[in-house]
């Protein structure tokens, strides 16, 4: 597929697409004429890349872990500094809190639907 079909089936501007190969996320395969064709693949890559950063990580992190996304069972990392590990063990605990954040949120605001529902049923 062309760049402005995976632009379109992912919501992401061809701009960032284009950031994405510079930055090693993504890899177009080339055509006889020189443009980009994109494999269907990278449609779910390009929505597990926007989560990633979403979540606050930067390119360099996901770089590093894409490998994971394609096999979860198969990883192994033969280069895996402690500095790694500790940057995403970081990342890892502050999603976490992140994710216990927006879980309260939630509640809360069910808690105040299931309140004001409740009582506009009621009158």
């Amino acid at each position: 597929m062309r760049i402005g079909e995976l632009s379109e089936r992912t919501g992401t501007p061809r701009r960032l697409l284009r950031y994405y190969e510079e930055q090693g996320l993504i890899l177009p395969d080339r055509c006889a004429n020189g443009y980009r064709s994109y494999d269907e693949r990278l449609v779910d890559r390009v929505l597990q890349i926007r989560g990633l950063l979403d979540a606050g990580l930067p390119t360099r992190v996901i770089k590093r872990i894409l490998p994971c996304l394609d096999k979860p069972r198969l990883i192994h990392f033969s280069d895996a500094t402690p500095e790694m590990i500790a940057t995403l063990e970081n990342e890892r605990d502050r999603m976490t809190r992140r994710i216990d954040c927006l879980t309260r949120n939630r509640d809360a605001i069910s808690e105040y639907l299931d309140a004001v529902i409740g009582n506009h049923t009621s009158s």
